[in-house]
């Protein structure tokens, strides 16, 4: 008997709504539909994209990090100086860039986990250190790269989607199936669900809490290089708000902010509905005000339906002793 996959209605679902903006926007303004204007919207999502990945599992475990956009802003300017004060080839500054993010993530979690801090706590302080760092880094000076880092968000063939998008992609891809397809996937969803009932069954939770904030800092890292390659440069005032955009994104595509439940797949469809409504608007002619009120009353919408959700679903107890049996 084939067995019909687990939440197809929702995927659709945020599937149905990203073609509904497109169509709605392609009317509103001839040039919105043109492969031009859809391939600048796929070149301009990378950085966000990668980021809400590792924000997803952060939400799934009840736990929120609002310093990535400053720890994105001081791997970018890490990445800066090390190609031209130090003219480091782009693999080397970006694998320092990466792992200057994942110290800062691990950094987090330690914190919050080790000490019993409230991560909002823990990661607002992170936010001004690693804004801080970076403008300290940088000398609060924008440095010129150019070519050394352009390539990864060059337009390529017909199409013209970048190789960011690509790699994007395919961290988008592993994290959905790190999430439902292995032990620690089924791991972080029980300890959203009732990280009490995980402590009685025998299992640290800690490891998994504090790996997950160690993955964000690693993929805010990424989006770094993806961020810098697309400017040519590294400004240490990068990823102002990042975190605000990425929460959003995230909450949109479903995840819950009460933890335990989530996607990173829906996550990626929730980059996509962000980035086409502020394109669109853009397209339209609307004014920067008239921007944020529209896309802050969709982000305020997909947190009210997530309550509603929430209320509705009552106990989740059940499916945490079905995710214990699969693990066992």
């Amino acid at each position: 008997m084939i067995r019909k996959p687990k939440g197809l209605g929702e995927y659709a679902a945020m599937l149905a709504i990203w073609i509904g903006l497109l169509l709605l926007f392609g009317a509103l303004s001839q040039n919105f539909l043109t492969v031009r204007s859809l391939s600048t919207v796929a070149n301009r999502i990378p950085t966000l994209a990668v980021v809400a990945a590792g924000m997803t599992l952060v939400l799934i475990i009840g736990g929120i990090d609002l310093s990535v956009g400053s720890v994105l802003g001081l791997c970018g300017a890490v990445l800066g100086v090390a190609m031209v004060n130090w003219e480091w080839p782009l693999w080397e500054a970006a694998a320092l860039c990466m792992g200057i993010g994942l110290a800062a993530g691990a950094l987090n979690g330690l914190v919050s986990v080790r000490l019993g801090v409230p991560s909002f706590i823990v990661t607002l302080g992170m936010l001004e250190i690693a804004r801080g760092l970076a403008y300290l880094t940088t000398n609060s000076q924008t440095k010129y790269i150019g070519a050394g880092v352009e390539g990864l968000s060059r337009p390529i063939g017909a199409l013209g989607i970048s190789p960011a998008f690509f790699i994007a992609v395919v961290v988008i891809a592993a994290g959905q199936v790190v999430l439902s397809r292995t032990v620690f996937g089924r791991y972080l969803v029980a300890i959203g669900t009732n990280e009490q009932a995980v402590r009685l069954a025998g299992i640290n939770p800690r490891p998994a809490k504090i790996a997950v904030f160690a993955l964000l800092g690693l993929l805010a890292g990424l989006g770094a290089v993806f961020y810098t390659s697309r400017l040519g440069s590294s400004d240490p005032n990068a990823g102002v708000g990042l975190e605000l955009s990425a929460i959003a994104a995230v909450v949109i595509g479903g995840t819950s902010l009460m933890g335990g439940r989530g996607s990173v797949v829906k996550s990626f469809f929730g980059v996509l509905i962000i980035a086409t409504l502020e394109a669109g608007l853009a397209q339209v002619g609307a004014s920067e005000p008239a921007k944020r009120v529209i896309t802050g009353v969709v982000i305020v919408v997909a947190v009210v339906l997530d309550a509603w959700r929430y209320r509705m679903a009552g106990s989740n107890f059940p499916l945490l002793k079905r995710l214990f049996s699969r693990t066992q």
